[in-house]
């Protein structure tokens, strides 16, 4: 999964770092490596997706149809 920035014509360097931090973050790879910065036990893991998943939940059942 490598990102690719091929320049463009007339286009400076900082428009195309610009253009490659935004698919990074399309991507989801800066996000990524947040959260492996630090270890996170498998208990927490599991414990932030349980949060998660509640979250949702909740914010579905107020939604209306």
């Amino acid at each position: 999964m490598a990102i690719r920035v091929k320049a463009r014509s007339g286009e400076s360097t900082e428009q195309m770092l610009k253009r490659f931090k935004k698919l990074c973050e399309r991507e989801g790879l800066t996000k990524d490596i947040r959260r492996k910065e630090f270890f996170e036990k498998p208990s927490e893991r599991r414990r932030r997706a349980a949060r998660k998943s509640v979250a949702r939940r909740i914010k579905e059942e107020s939604m209306p149809a």
